[in-house]
C-alpha cells in the first residue's frame, strides 16, 4: 500500500509555527530595540531594501547573511545576539546580550547601529527602546533606582509573570532619543521566562507607537469632518426650504458624499491596522499578568488612561465619517426623489400643454378642411361651368343658371372626396 501523500505546504507552514523562538536571557542583560518604518506605502514597500539593510549590518561584523526572501534572521553580532524580523509595515532589530553597562541606560550601547548605517535605514524611526534588567534588590533600592531613572508623573510598574520579574516604564523619550525599560527579576527566575519576558516588552512598545499613527491620522482630519459636517446640515436645513434650487443641492451634496468616500478609503487602512495593533498592545499586556507593586500604576492602567482615549478617538472618527457619508447618501436620495417629482410634475405639465396645442392644432385643421372644401369647390365650379356652357346654350337656359344649377352637386362631390382622402389617411 502506497504511503499517504503530504500537503506541499505541510512541513513548511508546521516549521514557521517554531520559526521565531523567543530568546534565552541572564539577568543582568541589556536589550537594544529598533524599530524602522517606511513613511508612505509601507505595506508596499520594497522589502529587499530591508534586506539589503539587514545584509550592510551584518557585513560589518562579518555574519552570516539571511536567505533570500527571508522574514527573520538571527546572528551573533560581537557580545550581542540579533533578531531581526520583518512585519507587513515595519522591520525590527532587537539585540540582547549579558551584562549591563556602568551607566544606567549608556547613550553609548545603542552604537551598536552606526551613525551611518542608520542614517542609510530604508525607512524612519518608529521607536527605539533600551531595556536594562537586573537582578532584584531590595524593595527600597528599586524605588530609588526607578525613581533616578524614570519621570515619576507617567512611571509604570509592574509584578509580572507571577511574581517572577518587576518591570517598570515611563514611555517617555530620554534625551539620548530612546525609550527606557526596566526590569528586575527574581535569581529563581530562569533565562527562558526572562527571554519571554523582553521580547513582549519590545512588542507593547513597537504596537503602541505604530497604532499611535491612527490617533495622528484620525487629529489631522478632525477640522476637515468637522467643517464637512456643518456643511452637510446647512445643505440638510437648505433642502427644507425652497431658496436654493433641488438640482444645485443635489449637486453640491454628491460633491461632500465624494469627499467623504474617499476620506473613508484613504483612512481605512490606517484605522484598520490601528484597532489591530491596540488589540496586540492589550493582549501582550495581559500576558504580562500584572500585580500591583509599591503602590505605582500598573502597565494596563497607564494605558487606560494615557492610550485608550487616543484609541476611542480613532473609532469615532471612523464612525464620524460613516456616519456622515450615511447622512449624504440619505439626503441625495431625498433629494433625487424630490427632483424627480418635480420633473414629473412639469412632465405632466408639459403633456397637459401639448394636449392643448394638438386640441388647437385639430380645430385649426377643420377649419383649414372647411376652407379647402370652398376653395376646390370654387375651381371645380368653374371648371364645370365652363364644360357645360354649350349645354346651357342647347337647352336654352343662362351661363348663370348653368352656373347655379352645378354648384351645390359638385360642392357635394368635393366634400365626399376630401372626407374619403380624410379617412384614407386617419
Amino acid at each position: 500500500m502506497p504511503p499517504i501523500q503530504d500537503h506541499p505546504l505541510r512541513y513548511h507552514l508546521a516549521n514557521e509555527l517554531h520559526a521565531r523562538p523567543f530568546p534565552a536571557m541572564q539577568s543582568p542583560s541589556t536589550v537594544i530595540y529598533l524599530a524602522v518604518k517606511q513613511p508612505k506605502e509601507a505595506v508596499h514597500r520594497d522589502r529587499t531594501l530591508d534586506l539589503a539593510h539587514l545584509r550592510a549590518l551584518l557585513d560589518r561584523h562579518g555574519a552570516a547573511h539571511p536567505q533570500p526572501g527571508s522574514t527573520h534572521h538571527s546572528a551573533q553580532l560581537g557580545r550581542y545576539t540579533l533578531k531581526w524580523e520583518q512585519h507587513t509595515e515595519f522591520v525590527s532589530y532587537t539585540l540582547y546580550g549579558d551584562g549591563v553597562s556602568e551607566r544606567a541606560f549608556d547613550p553609548a550601547d545603542f552604537d551598536i547601529f552606526p551613525s551611518d548605517w542608520l542614517t542609510e535605514a530604508p525607512g524612519q524611526r518608529v521607536t527605539s527602546l533600551m531595556m536594562r534588567i537586573l537582578p532584584r534588590p531590595d524593595p527600597d533600592d528599586i524605588r530609588a533606582k526607578l525613581q533616578d531613572w524614570f519621570v515619576p508623573e507617567s512611571l509604570a510598574v509592574a509584578e509580572v509573570l507571577d511574581d517572577s520579574a518587576v518591570v517598570a516604564g515611563d514611555f517617555r523619550i530620554d534625551p539620548a532619543g530612546h525609550m527606557r525599560v526596566a526590569g528586575v527579576a527574581h535569581a529563581t527566575t530562569g533565562s527562558q521566562r526572562i527571554g519571554r519576558g523582553g521580547p513582549r516588552l519590545c512588542e507593547i512598545e513597537t504596537y503602541r507607537a505604530m497604532s499611535m499613527l491612527g490617533f495622528s491620522r484620525a487629529r489631522g482630519l478632525a477640522p476637515t469632518i468637522g467643517a464637512l459636517d456643518t456643511y452637510l446640515s446647512e445643505m440638510m436645513a437648505e433642502m427644507t426650504s425652497d431658496t436654493v434650487p433641488a438640482e444645485q443641492t443635489l449637486t453640491q451634496l454628491l460633491q461632500v458624499s465624494a469627499q467623504l468616500e474617499a476620506m473613508a478609503a484613504q483612512s481605512a487602512f490606517r484605522f484598520g491596522a490601528t484597532g489591530a495593533y491596540e488589540a496586540l498592545v492589550n493582549q501582550r499586556i495581559s500576558l504580562l499578568r500584572e500585580t500591583r507593586h509599591g503602590g505605582f500604576q500598573m502597565f494596563s492602567e497607564f494605558m487606560l488612561r494615557r492610550y485608550e482615549p487616543a484609541m476611542r478617538t480613532v473609532k469615532s472618527t471612523e464612525k464620524r465619517i460613516a456616519t456622515l457619508a450615511d447622512r449624504a447618501r440619505r439626503g441625495g436620495e431625498l433629494l433625487r426623489t424630490r427632483v424627480d417629482v418635480e420633473r414629473s410634475a412639469q412632465n405632466q405639465a408639459l403633456l397637459a400643454s401639448m394636449d392643448r396645442r394638438a386640441d388647437l392644432a385639430l380645430r385649426l385643421q377643420h377649419t383649414v378642411e372647411g376652407l379647402s372644401v370652398v376653395a376646390i369647390s370654387y375651381y371645380a365650379v368653374s371648371l364645370a361651368a365652363y364644360l357645360m356652357y354649350p349645354l346651357a346654350d342647347v337647352m336654352g337656359i343662362s351661363k348663370g343658371m348653368m352656373t347655379a344649377m352645378i354648384t351645390l352637386p359638385v360642392v357635394g362631390l368635393v366634400w365626399l372626396a376630401v372626407q374619403r382622402v380624410r379617412k384614407k389617411l386617419h
